[in-house]
């Protein structure tokens, strides 16, 4: 073999190295800044090309330079996918990931992951929205997320605060995993056998229920709003609740479940809640969806390219 192309394998390898092994970081930055496995799938492999045609010995930070990539990638995506959303049928949600192997999805705290939080991320710019997911999620410093976005100091430290502002002023105080899973659990159990009563008391008085179907059929295409309809939705949604299995599930920290019609993973499900309890309901239809979850599952196992 000629030298000079034992050196080049060599030099691809050692970048491969350093993509899988920053490659969770990669995806956790570019999925709370999308809420889609797929679009941050995409990022990270655009990402990886990019890589590929660096010339790598200039760069002093692998790490700094693929995180800034993937973040800038992410805004540029983030901005058009808020113009093709306008066009989604009915309520969107995120897409849900399998966090049981990787409870902060790449990052250092499992900040901005839950559904319900990466919902409300979504009223936030897509700018806001990664400055906000660097600094809380990722612990960058305020002067590292200045030159990633290629903002000012004083610019980024403003645009964290408001963002945080605003995140406070939506959500409430979490309970913790442990009374989380006991809620959800109740409220699958009231919900198949009809209880009327045992749904309206783990529920708010300003309980919403979102449900993710692109149109399709049996999915509400409007929040429905209040205890007493949520709660009368529920017993009937999905229909015919004895016709499904319904299997416990990890997504995006938090505990789930995944309704499996003739054997086949048909809908999933998830609460949000408070103190006050049970504060939004969330069902996803959307088959692209579901099968976007079950993909995440094996996110890490794959190299790059694959």
């Amino acid at each position: 073999m000629h030298p000079e192309s034992s050196l080049t394998e060599g030099t691809l390898d050692d970048a491969v190295s350093v993509f899988v092994e920053l490659r969770p970081r990669l995806f956790g930055i570019a999925y709370r800044v999308l809420g889609s496995t797929v679009e941050a799938e995409d990022v990270v492999q655009e990402v990886w090309l990019r890589w590929q045609k660096t010339d790598r010995s200039a760069v002093v930070s692998p790490a700094a330079f693929l995180s800034t990539a993937t973040t800038r990638l992410a805004i540029n995506v983030a901005q058009s996918a808020r113009v093709r959303r306008e066009t989604y049928i009915g309520p969107w949600l995120p897409e849900p990931i399998d966090t049981s192997s990787d409870p902060e999805a790449g990052a250092q705290r499992a900040e901005a992951l839950e559904l319900a939080l990466l919902l409300v991320l979504e009223k936030l710019t897509p700018t806001e929205r990664a400055a906000y997911v660097l600094r809380e999620a990722f612990d960058y410093a305020y002067a590292d997320i200045a030159g990633m976005l290629q903002l000012s100091l004083v610019n980024v430290r403003k645009i964290v605060s408001r963002a945080r502002r605003h995140l406070m002023a939506e959500q409430r105080e979490n309970v913790d995993v442990t009374e989380h899973r006991r809620l959800l659990e109740a409220f699958v159990s009231a919900a198949r056998t009809g209880d009327i009563a045992s749904l309206e008391a783990l529920l708010t008085p300003d309980a919403v229920s979102l449900s993710d179907g692109n149109g399709m059929r049996g999915a509400a295409r409007v929040p429905v709003l209040g205890r007493a309809r949520v709660a009368n939705l529920s017993t009937a949604y999905p229909r015919f609740w004895g016709a499904v299995e319904v299997r416990p599930v990890e997504a995006n920290g938090r505990s789930g479940v995944m309704l499996y019609r003739d054997g086949r993973p048909s809908i999933f499900m998830t609460i949000a809640a408070s103190r006050e309890g049970i504060r939004r309901v969330m069902w996803v239809f959307n088959p692209s969806k579901i099968t976007a979850y079950f993909n995440s599952r094996s996110r890490y196992a794959t190299a790059p390219g694959a």
